[in-house]
């Protein structure tokens, strides 16, 4: 291959972009700077880094998430193929141990002879891609972009300062934990002694005098602010518990503290529950699931040791916040995620507008794909809108208020039901899932088989 592409940005959609091209036999310099530049939401100095939480979420087929993972199963994924590596339990859905993950991400992109990894910042990409000799340019650099390449970003591509922010979970010592007051239960996993089938998820219960007490506290806690006079906006399908706890004392009892499926060991249903998931295979560590947060770090440790169980905990790392950047995709990017401006320049992940690890990783290989066609002299092709990545895409170069959103079904056009299915009041959205499931997999082996071939 002549022909050069420079990728900015080793997380996720870096990472997948630039190992995709390198099989092909594309040569790629990929540039990162988090080993001497990284955001205060960083804590590895590897690429891959999965900062708010562990979880890649469901690994069933007949979900949005199961959807992408087909798809992006069947373009060689760097991110699933890892994740699976470094698994720790978690029921229906792929967590990894991060340390690990994030570790041999790094090696595979280093030990890959087509890529030229460079630990550097890169804050004009016209001039780098000059610089290094390269025709393309791939910017994943996702939400934690770095000051000066968001300036360039502004002052040459889009005026509009775009952003929402995100919020990280707490991770707990194992050992700080009273397990007399904590008990192991899934909520969609059938536990068996006799075949060796634990449960993942360690859960903290909590009657209806602890839980008002706890919202309370939640809501007259000290939150960190917003830095330089913005307004805090956040992602609905992530938000803070201690928001969750500003709308209602119930919110959070019908979200990350839902109690459905969680009877406890005398068969009782409790009041609310708060869920811990491993960080790691030894089950030394464990994050609170969907307790990211705004409080100070002072708060966090009185607050949250009014869990039952977690009266001493020790906190390994306390939650934070940090702002996330994204651009208007409709406006500023064609379909193929390349600048409409500056068309060399492309955007993968979650700086294109999408939300979640696996959606930002299944964006790095789109955006690649695409690349890749250019490179052979192709034109773009748009993937199916009944895909998962098809949807996504379609979702981001249509929404007229750029609002990044997880994959979801909702993204997909809808499916048309027998009158028999109809009747199946109880089972219908099931039904529809399934439905929408197969098609999506048809229609992406349908697609592969006439485009993949190049």
């Amino acid at each position: 291959m002549s022909k050069k592409v420079l990728v900015i940005g080793a997380g996720l959609a870096g990472s997948e972009a630039a190992l995709f091209l390198a099989k092909k036999g594309v040569q790629v310099v990929l540039l990162e700077c988090k080993s001497f530049k990284p955001t205060e939401a960083q804590k590895l100095k590897t690429c891959a880094e999965l900062v708010c939480t562990n979880s890649l979420k469901s690994m069933d087929p007949n979900s949005g998430h199961g959807l992408l993972k087909y798809e992006m199963k069947k373009m060689g994924s760097i991110v699933l193929g890892v994740g699976e590596e470094t698994a720790v339990p978690a029921g229906d859905a792929l967590a990894v141990d991060r340390e690990k993950f994030s570790e041999r991400i790094t090696q595979i992109l280093k030990d890959e002879p087509n890529i030229e990894f460079i630990e550097k910042e890169g804050s004009d990409p016209i001039a780098l891609q000059n610089e290094y000799g390269c025709d393309y340019t791939i910017v994943a650099t996702g939400p934690l972009t770095t000051d000066t390449l968001e300036k360039w970003i502004l002052n040459n591509l889009s005026k509009d300062d775009l952003y929402f922010y995100d919020a990280i979970a707490p991770v707990v010592d194992a050992e700080s934990l009273d397990y007399s007051k904590l008990y192991f239960k899934d909520r969609h996993k059938e536990v068996s002694e006799e075949e060796g089938i634990e449960a993942d998820y360690l859960n903290a219960p909590m009657n209806k005098e602890q839980y008002e007490s706890f919202i309370a506290a939640l809501v007259e806690a000290e939150k960190v602010p917003a830095k330089n006079f913005e307004d805090y906006k956040f992602f609905e399908s992530c938000l803070p518990v201690d928001i969750m706890a500003e709308r209602g004392i119930e919110t959070a009892r019908f979200s990350c503290m839902k109690p459905i499926g969680l009877e406890m060991r005398d068969g009782k249903m409790p009041y609310a529950c708060v869920q811990l998931r491993r960080e790691n295979l030894m089950g030394s560590a464990f994050n609170l699931v969907g307790f990211q947060t705004r409080l100070t770090y002072k708060e966090q440790v009185r607050v949250f040791r009014m869990i039952p169980g977690l009266e001493n905990a020790s906190f390994i790392h306390l939650g934070s916040v940090h702002r996330n950047t994204f651009l208007h995709a409709k406006k500023l990017l064609n379909f193929d995620m390349s600048s409409k401006e500056l068309p060399s320049v492309h955007f993968a992940g979650q700086i294109s507008g999408v939300e979640g690890y696996t959606e930002s990783a299944s964006m790095g290989l789109y955006v690649a794909y695409q690349v890749y066609r250019k490179i052979l002299g192709h034109a773009p092709v748009e993937f199916p809108v009944e895909t998962g990545m098809g949807a996504l895409v379609n979702y981001v170069m249509t929404a007229d208020r750029p609002s990044p959103s997880n994959i979801n079904f909702g993204l997909l056009p809808t499916v048309a039901l027998t009158k028999e299915q109809r009747k199946m009041r109880k089972d219908k959205k099931k039904i529809k899932k399934e439905l929408a499931a197969t098609r999506a997999r048809e229609s992406f082996d349908q697609f592969e088989s006439e485009n993949f071939n190049i």
